[in-house]
């Protein structure tokens, strides 16, 4: 397994802990009162959000990406 495969994974890993927190984040009390006043959930709740599809979407890029893109054969 190459190592670009192996970050790879790493930041898939990384990147749904971060969508777990997102999703904990905006089943939290604050962000329930910020959704009933503003519709909207707390900043913190949508930034860890984004942030975990970012990074999964990011490590699926890596391990499906061949290596020969990044110079090495």
């Amino acid at each position: 397994m190459s190592v670009q495969r192996i970050m790879g994974l790493i930041v898939i890993v990384i990147g749904i802990g971060l969508l777990v927190v997102g999703l904990r984040a905006s089943d939290s009390v604050a962000s329930q009162f910020s959704n009933f006043f503003r519709g909207t959930p707390t900043d913190r709740a949508v930034w860890f959000t984004l942030g975990g599809i970012a990074a999964i979407i990011a490590g699926v890029g890596a391990c499906v990406v061949p290596d020969r893109y990044f110079g090495r054969s």
